[in-house]
């Protein structure tokens, strides 16, 4: 058996295997560092940015270089599991105006945005949305967005963390696509929870059919008396929808105002994203759990990626990247691994997690031995009684009933937490490969997660 990893003053760990990477993965094991973040005019604030101020937030992060509130419920009050049981048993308001809208207009929308994502642009009929990605030459994911189609020529990319709005303009500098790409004021904030519906209906009234409206639908509302566009959509898994608020610097307090009080019979709650339930619905986070040199089928997105012959979204259209995600499905279809390490679900032990880990704590094989993989985004599950997880693991090779790649379900593994959950201080945790998702979404194809 191989001894135990000696995680003595660790500051990087160089044993897991990186080598696709140009650059590997943050491993640096530092821990909960207590500092006073620096509020400038060098990152944006929002315009609903005093809202959550007013809301009771505490703690913030950066995302999209705007100020992202984190939490409302401070730890000796419950914490952030006190927002999971507003967002699973009533609804809840978050201020996710740090995905920025991109807008792409003109006459050659529809082929300039055919041409940046993986998936068939001519598929989305107006006023619907779909979660979509967009690779570089190397097949690396960019970004993990909704796209909303406004109108024949008309689309927002409403972006997860990173800067596609610069790389969208750069795409199209020579001009070869008519049409413009810039930065729209238009703001997002998210209605989730099973209550959502109902706050909605008495939101808007008459103005939309919310009975009849499909996932991912669009449709042109006020709110008082403000130019919105909604979507049924969201980064949790429960029933939510999107309010994206036109000429939001002008009109914020009109718009969040306007849910507040209307939330009030409902029981809304103004919290942070909700990391916990999108975690079990297996919704991932770009920066988090998948960056620009991780491929689509490496994070569980192989779906996303048009191959011959492939269902609805068969592209035979060209798109940066096609290349070179061609190249790798082709391989796994032929039983090579052309990367190293593979997205997985586990369940694990420790103590209950219940706050955001500042670290990628660090997997090991059940036998012992140095760390072959790490966690990206774990939580404690409530319903399950147990902590579970997404991380990456050494690639085995295993695909699932519809070709794409997944971890052997049942294989175990040891996680190194930290003494705050650790059951015994230094000692590893058991775990074990679990499939994704962790709990059912209320709309099945949620960010469509392939199951298997």
């Amino acid at each position: 058996m191989s001894k135990e990893f000696d995680y003595t003053n660790l500051k990087h760990v160089t044993s897991v295997d990186q080598s696709d990477r140009k650059v590997p993965y943050n491993l640096r094991q530092s821990g909960p560092t207590k500092v006073e973040m620096l509020i400038s005019t060098r990152v944006r604030k929002s315009p609903y940015w005093h809202l959550s101020m007013q809301a009771g937030c505490w703690r913030a992060t950066v995302y999209n270089r705007i100020y992202h509130p984190r939490g409302y419920v401070k730890p000796e009050d419950g914490g952030a599991m006190v927002e999971y049981d507003a967002i699973v048993n009533h609804v809840t308001m978050w201020n996710v105006a740090v995905e920025r809208q991109i807008q792409v207009k003109g006459p050659d929308a529809e082929k300039f945005v055919d041409y940046v994502i993986t998936r068939d642009a001519t598929k989305i009929s107006p006023m619907r949305a779909r979660y979509v990605i967009l690779c570089n030459a190397y097949g690396g994911v960019l970004n993990d967005p909704i796209l909303l189609r406004i109108s024949k020529d008309e689309f927002w990319f409403s972006l997860s963390d990173s800067d596609i709005g610069l790389y969208l303009q750069g795409v199209n500098a020579d001009g070869r696509f008519n049409c413009t790409i810039e930065e729209i004021d238009a703001c997002p904030v998210q209605i989730q929870g099973p209550k959502s519906k109902a706050l909605m209906k008495d939101l808007l009234g008459d103005q939309v059919d919310l009975e009849n409206m499909p996932f991912y639908g669009l449709a042109e509302v006020k709110v008082a008396g403000r130019s919105c566009v909604i979507s049924q959509s969201g980064f949790s898994g429960e029933a939510g929808y999107e309010i994206y608020l036109r000429d939001a610097t002008l009109y914020a307090d009109d718009m969040w105002n306007a849910v507040l009080e209307v939330g009030k019979k409902h029981q809304l709650m103004v919290i942070a994203p909700a990391h916990h339930r999108r975690i079990q619905a297996g919704i991932l986070s770009w920066g988090q759990d998948m960056d620009q040199q991780h491929n689509p089928y490496q994070c569980n997105l192989g779906y996303q990626v048009s191959l011959s012959g492939k269902g609805e979204w068969n592209k035979t259209s060209d798109y940066v990247g096609k290349a070179a995600l061609e190249k790798m499905g082709k391989e796994l279809k032929d039983g090579k691994k052309p990367y190293a390490l593979q997205l997985v679900g586990l369940e694990l032990g420790g103590k209950p997690i219940d706050d955001y880990a500042p670290d990628f704590w660090l997997i090991s094989n059940d036998g012992g031995g140095d760390p072959v993989g790490f966690i990206t985004s774990p939580w404690w599950h409530p319903e399950k009684k147990t902590n579970i997880a997404m991380g990456y693991v050494p690639f085995d090779g295993t695909l699932n009933a519809n070709g794409f790649p997944k971890g052997k379900v049942g294989t175990k593994y040891k996680v190194h937490l930290p003494e705050k959950y650790s059951d015994t201080p230094g000692k590893p945790v058991d775990a074990v490969i679990v499939d994704i998702p962790f709990k059912e979404s209320f709309n099945a194809n949620t960010r469509e997660v392939s199951k298997g």
